[in-house]
C-alpha cells in the first residue's frame, strides 16, 4: 500500500512562478499539489479549508506580509509546516518569519536545486534554515551581531540625522555615535551611511 502522497499549498501573487511549482510538485507521485493562493487573505482561507501538510509561501505579497500570514496561521494551526521563499541571501524578513514559526527557507535563485527535499524534509518534521541565513540571524554576516544601540543608531541615520544630532537625541557623545556609526558599517559591509541604510532597509533591520 502506498503511502498517501504530501499535499502542499503554495502562495505567491506571480501566476508565472506558481505555475512553475506546480509544474515541478506536479511531476513527483509523492507531491500533491492541493490549492494555490495569490494573497495572504487567500492563503489563510485556503490553509484553514485544506489543511496542507506543508505550506509554500513567498513573503512578498500585495495585501499582507508572509510573517503576517505565517503568524496568523500558526496562531491557529500550531502544528502547521511552513516554508517560505525569498530572493534575498540573508534576508531579515526572512529570519523574521523563522521566529513566527517558519521551518524552512528556499531562495528563488536555488527553487530547482532545493525545492524538493525541502518539502520532502519538513514534512519529516526538519527545518531546512540555509547556513547563510543563520549566519544573518541577528541581521548581519559573519556573525558580528548587530546591537540594539547599533539599530537606534541606524533608525536616526536613515531619517538624515547627523552624528551630532544622534548624539543629542540618544544621550551619547559624538565620539560614541561615531564608535557605533564605524561598528555598523564593517558588520554590514557597506561602503558609507547610504549604503548602510540601504542594507538595513534590504534585510529587514530597517522598515519603511
Amino acid at each position: 500500500m502506498h503511502p498517501l502522497p504530501i499535499s502542499i499549498l503554495t502562495v505567491d501573487d506571480h501566476p508565472l512562478f506558481q505555475q512553475g511549482i506546480a509544474s515541478v510538485i506536479n511531476a513527483e507521485p509523492d507531491l500533491y499539489l492541493v490549492g494555490q493562493a495569490g494573497s495572504g487573505a487567500d492563503a489563510i482561507a485556503m490553509y484553514r479549508q485544506l489543511r496542507p501538510a506543508v505550506t509554500l509561501m513567498d513573503l512578498q505579497m500585495p495585501d499582507m506580509g508572509g510573517v503576517e500570514v505565517i503568524s496568523a496561521i500558526r496562531a491557529e494551526f500550531p502544528a502547521a509546516r511552513i516554508v517560505v521563499l525569498t530572493t534575498l541571501d540573508g534576508d531579515m524578513h526572512a529570519t523574521r518569519a523563522i521566529k513566527a514559526g517558519a521551518v524552512g527557507v528556499i531562495y528563488k535563485s536555488t527553487v530547482r536545486k532545493n525545492l524538493l527535499e525541502t518539502l520532502r524534509s519538513v514534512h519529516r518534521g526538519g527545518r531546512c534554515i540555509p547556513q547563510s541565513l543563520q549566519d544573518a540571524l541577528t541581521g548581519t554576516r559573519g556573525g558580528n551581531a548587530i546591537t540594539s544601540r547599533e539599530v537606534d543608531v541606524i533608525k536616526l541615520v536613515a531619517r538624515g540625522n547627523s552624528n551630532p544630532m544622534i548624539a543629542a537625541a540618544l544621550g551619547l557623545s559624538c565620539e560614541t555615535v561615531k564608535g557605533h556609526m564605524s561598528s555598523i558599517l564593517f558588520k554590514l559591509e557597506a561602503r558609507d551611511r547610504a549604503h548602510a541604510v540601504m542594507i538595513a532597509l534590504e534585510r529587514g533591520i530597517l522598515s519603511l
